[in-house]
C-alpha cells in the first residue's frame, strides 16, 4: 500500500457544488478498497489578487490517500469525477504526489508559501512539477487550477497551514449553551489528533473544553488539531477570525 497526496483547485462556480465537496467525493471513490483510507480534507487559502481568477476565496483542497491503486488508476478515477462534477465555467487543476518518492520537499513547500503571497503562473507550476516528478494536469477552461493544486500539496507538506473541511463531528448536537468534554473525549469522538491553543501549545488530555456551535479543526504540527482559546477561565473552540490564521 502506498501513500499519496491529492489536491484539486478551481472546480466550482457561483451556485455550483463546491471544490471541497468534490474533493470529498473523490476521496471516497479512491478509498473504496479493503484497508484503503483517506484523511480529513484540508482547505488551503491562496493569494487573493485582481490578476488571479477565482470563484470566492481562491483556496485549494488536499487530502492524503492510503491505497493499493496505481497512479494511473488514481488519476483516471479522479479525472473522470472532475470532468463530471466541475462547473462549466471552472478551470480545474489536479496534482498527485507519491509520498514515497524522492522529491525536493523544500522546493514544493516554498512554492506553496509563495502562492499565498504572490501571483504564480501555470508555467511556474508545470516547471516545478516536471522537475520534482509530480503528476500535474488541467481538466477544463484555462487550466489555471494547476497552480493552486500544486501549491495545496506544498502547503499540506508544510504542516502548519489549512483548515479542515466541514465541522468537527463530536457525535452529538452542540446547542448555544455548549457542551463540556475533556480533551481525551473530544479526540476520541472526533478522530482528531491533538488540541492546541492559539500559540500552538498542546493541551493535556485531562483539560476540559467548552464547545459551542460550529466546531472547526486546523492542520497544525503535521496533525489534525482542534484549535482553542482561553475565555473567561474556560477553553473554548476558536472563533472564525482566529481560524483564518490557517
Amino acid at each position: 500500500m502506498k501513500s499519496w497526496l491529492i489536491c484539486i483547485d478551481d472546480t466550482d462556480d457561483i451556485g455550483t457544488k463546491g471544490t471541497g465537496e468534490i474533493a470529498q467525493e473523490i476521496a471516497e471513490i479512491l478509498s473504496d478498497g479493503e484497508h484503503e483510507s483517506s484523511s480529513f480534507i484540508t482547505r488551503h487559502q491562496l493569494y487573493v489578487h485582481p490578476d488571479i481568477p477565482y470563484t470566492s476565496h481562491n483556496s485549494a483542497m488536499c487530502f492524503q490517500l492510503q491505497t493499493y491503486k496505481s497512479l494511473e488508476t488514481i488519476k483516471q478515477l479522479t479525472v473522470a469525477h472532475l470532468l463530471e462534477q466541475s462547473a462549466a465555467a471552472s478551470d480545474p487543476g489536479l496534482a498527485i504526489l507519491d509520498c514515497d518518492s524522492e522529491f525536493d520537499r523544500e522546493a514544493l513547500i516554498r512554492f506553496g508559501l509563495e502562492a499565498k503571497e504572490q501571483v504564480k503562473t501555470k508555467q511556474d507550476a508545470y516547471d516545478l512539477a516536471l522537475r520534482l516528478g509530480i503528476c500535474l494536469s488541467e481538466h477544463g477552461g484555462t487550466g489555471q487550477g494547476v497552480i493552486g493544486a500544486l501549491a495545496g500539496i506544498g502547503l499540506r507538506l508544510y504542516g502548519r497551514d489549512g483548515r479542515v473541511k466541514g465541522q468537527v463531528d463530536l457525535g452529538q448536537e452542540l446547542y448555544e449553551e455548549g457542551v463540556e468534554l475533556t480533551v481525551k473525549e473530544a479526540l476520541t469522538r472526533s478522530g482528531l489528533d491533538i488540541v492546541v491553543d492559539l500559540s500552538g501549545q498542546q493541551l493535556k488530555i485531562t483539560e476540559v473544553l467548552h464547545l459551542t456551535r460550529k466546531v472547526k479543526a486546523v492542520y497544525c504540527q503535521h496533525q489534525f488539531a482542534l484549535l482553542v482559546y482561553r475565555h473567561e477561565g474556560r477553553w473554548c473552540n476558536a472563533l472564525k477570525r482566529q481560524l483564518k490564521e490557517y
